[in-house]
């Protein structure tokens, strides 16, 4: 059966591919557990050297995948430039670093004792990636655990199969033995026969609901998951923050990408003396915003990824609206002709809003800005606290002892005090509660895909 993906632009075809069947995942997991017993006694150098020529390769392709991005997803176009550009520090981070970060530590060396650590990998690791940074989110599971001695078969998500499938097309192409890099294709019903299959280790970033899912079927085979869920991160503006500092910070924070982007501000909560005002520079700052197709370069927003996610944004804010809640401005479909068949929502900002509206219970992951007033520094931890996710928080302040003081209340993996620009190689990422469990990049995110084995010996 073949797949179509579909531009969100205006419902053209972009491309087809052939959906796996249950037999194919199966042989696949098979072949990439055969390719495990000579992969998994590759050095580290050698596995180095192979992720190097794949490096090149992406770097080569940079316009194609982006361009791929762009008309599978929707992504303005120099946002997936910016993604691969993005994407070939990360290679490099993991060229320079794996080796070190996977080498043997000596713990204790006396007399005739000798202890160290070693790494080894799991096995097969399925990957299953999402579709809104579509070259990175695909490349933050396959990468590091092949450098750390694993197999991979990656499930691309359905709206960006095309991109991410040349993750696996070009590692292949950079020489890898056979069978250490896969793909299977197809919707969530592949990515369900692929976790029930004989693999090692699960690698996942999406839903909270599907990645709980996830985590019981791990459960029962007792492997281990690692998992980035859902998140509807806070930003809190206190009255002494620099607006200059904020206003860059906060539009990217909650409109790159459309809005669709796990870590993207979903509720701001702006101190009461300087809430009108910060809500005035939203609505001028988005009143300059060009919405269109976002093949063109001039385009700040696109479309969103599918009529379904589309639905369910203008299901979110119509339950905002009956509410009470004010649409300060946006808050619905464009009028452009141009647009009509497109999958597109204005970006939007909220006000007057209440603790049972969908747009502060739910991760809206779409342009869409509920801005919320407090008094205290009391109150407002209790406010960002309120969510069953934990991914993320942004605190701005001029008051540093005050910004750390608040982060370290907030509940969440990552808490940035005057920035939003917190993806780096180096730092390691993940969330609390239901946002996921363990941890991307950095030597924490790598030694992740990796079991410890401590080799005890004393001479005799």
């Amino acid at each position: 059966m073949k797949m179509k993906i579909i531009n969100p632009h205006d419902q053209s075809v972009v491309g087809e591919l052939k959906t796996s069947s249950k037999e194919e995942v199966k042989q696949t997991v098979k072949k990439a557990k055969k390719a495990f017993e000579s992969w998994k006694n590759t050095s580290v150098e050698e596995r180095v050297a192979y992720i190097k020529e794949f490096r090149a390769l992406v770097a080569k392709n940079k316009n194609k995948i982006a361009k791929l991005t762009t008309l599978e997803m929707g992504k303005p176009i120099q946002q997936s430039l910016d993604d691969v550009s993005w994407e070939l520090e990360f290679i490099d981070y993991y060229i320079k670093n794996g080796p070190k970060f996977l080498a043997d530590e000596t713990v204790l060396k006396k007399g005739k004792e000798h202890f160290r650590v070693t790494h080894e990998p799991y096995g097969v690791c399925a990957c299953i990636a999402p579709w809104n940074f579509p070259i990175s989110m695909a490349n933050s599971g396959v990468t590091p655990a092949l450098i750390a001695g694993n197999t991979v078969v990656l499930k691309p998500s359905e709206y960006t199969s095309l991109s991410q499938k040349m993750v696996i097309d070009l590692l292949n192409e950079a020489g890898l033995p056979k069978g250490v890099a896969n793909v299977v294709i197809g919707a969530g019903d592949v990515g369900k026969m692929l976790i029930d299959e004989d693999i090692d280790l699960a690698w996942f970033t999406g839903s909270t609901k599907v990645g709980q899912e996830i985590y019981e079927k791990c459960g029962k085979k007792f492997i281990k998951a690692l998992l980035e869920m859902g998140g509807s991160s806070p930003a809190v503006i206190f009255a002494d923050a620099d607006l200059g500092v904020v206003m860059d910070n906060l539009y990217w924070a909650r409109y790159l990408n459309c809005g669709q982007v796990c870590t993207a501000i979903k509720r701001l909560f702006v101190q009461k003396s300087i809430y009108d005002k910060v809500v005035k520079l939203f609505v001028d700052k988005l009143n300059t915003v060009k919405i269109g197709n976002p093949i063109e370069k001039k385009t700040d927003i696109g479309p969103l990824v599918s009529q379904k996610q589309l639905k369910l944004l203008k299901e979110q804010v119509a339950d905002a609206v009956s509410k009470g809640a004010r649409v300060e401005i946006g808050g619905k479909q464009p009028k452009d002709k141009n647009l009509s068949k497109g999958n597109y929502f204005e970006p939007t900002v909220l006000t007057n809003i209440r603790p049972n509206m969908r747009v502060l219970t739910e991760e809206v992951f779409g342009p869409v800005l509920p801005i919320v007033p407090f008094s205290s520094e009391k109150e407002v931890i209790e406010l960002a606290n309120k969510t069953e996710y934990g991914l993320s928080a942004e605190v701005y302040t001029t008051d540093l002892e005050k910004g750390e003081r608040v982060a370290k209340q907030i509940d969440a993996g990552t808490v940035a005090i005057n920035t939003d620009n917190f993806f780096k190689p180096e730092c390691p990422f993940g969330g609390y509660k239901k946002s996921g469990m363990g941890k991307e990049y950095g030597e924490i995110g790598m030694k992740e895909f990796a079991q410890v084995k401590l080799i005890a010996v004393v001479k005799p």
